[in-house]
């Protein structure tokens, strides 16, 4: 019997409905109080006090380019406040990029409110997972995304690596040469024995082909704060660890995301990075 292939936005799906079954009626409750997109990152806070991330996914709207034409591409300008915070999340893994970013933002916020009622795994807070995650000594290692810290840890090891990334523009010369062309993509995630994962797959539906072409026991770490959403989903699909983040301050944060800031600008001040464990079944 043929295995159906994954289907995109799966995760987000099941995931609205694991917050669906820990919210219960609350969630009918909770509005938007302030929404903000920025360059780099979008942020929401929510009516109950929770805050979340995502990234802005600029270069997938090519209409963003004049007024009239961008303006089919932004949700609800002016609109969001006081708006049910379920009413983004609406079929979303087929929603336009910047709805689903805000969406996911959302998603991530709500995710908050469900840790502080069921936490039911354990957060390790206040280290970077891409600087702490053991590499495997001869183990080959694929990139998706230009994720600079595990990078710069894999070309300081000295083995062979993989990255796969769209833009290579986002890569340091010396870099290039670890680029893996498109038409080798799935045969290089096939083969590695680790896979290090940006969350922004979540955005252009990518994450589940990605997890879906993994060979069994590879080691799978989801990291972004696009990726900081209950993990029962990730898990399910193989994942192994989850670098999110938790966001400590909502507006300071949404303030600096509004004047183009970046995680260098608001970690350690309004979210921290949090690592979330696969506990194993004993």
């Amino acid at each position: 019997m043929t295995t159906p292939p994954p289907r995109p936005g799966s995760i987000l799906d099941e995931t609205l409905e694991e917050i669906r079954e820990i919210l219960g009626g609350d969630l009918d409750s909770i509005t938007v109080e302030r929404v903000v997109i920025g360059i780099i990152f979008s942020g929401v806070k929510l009516s109950d006090g929770s805050g979340g991330l995502c990234f802005t996914p600029i270069k997938e709207i090519p209409e963003a380019v004049c007024c009239p034409s961008s303006a089919r591409a932004m949700p609800y300008p002016g609109r969001f406040t006081g708006r049910r915070a379920a009413e983004f999340l609406r079929d979303l893994p087929h929603a336009p990029p910047l709805k689903k970013a805000v969406g996911i933002a959302i998603l991530n916020a709500l995710s908050e409110s469900c840790w502080k009622r069921r936490p039911d795994y354990i957060r390790e807070t206040g280290r970077d997972i891409l600087d702490t995650v053991p590499l495997p000594g001869d183990g080959y290692v694929v990139v998706v995304g230009a994720l600079v810290p595990i990078i710069r840890r894999l070309k300081a090891r000295g083995k062979p690596f993989g990255i796969l990334e769209l833009d290579p523009r986002t890569l340091k010369p010396d870099e290039l040469r670890y680029a893996v062309p498109q038409d080798e993509a799935d045969a290089e995630v096939s083969r590695a024995d680790m896979l290090v994962i940006t969350g922004t797959t979540l955005i252009n539906n990518t994450l589940e082909p990605l997890l879906g072409l993994a060979r069994p026991g590879a080691s799978i770490v989801l990291v972004g704060p696009t990726a900081s959403m209950l993990p029962d989903a990730f898990f399910r699909r193989g994942v192994t660890m989850l670098g999110g983040d938790i966001v400590t301050n909502p507006d300071a944060l949404l303030d600096t995301i509004a004047e183009g800031g970046s995680g260098y600008h608001f970690f350690g001040r309004s979210a921290e990075k949090a690592t979330i464990r696969r506990l194993e079944t004993p």
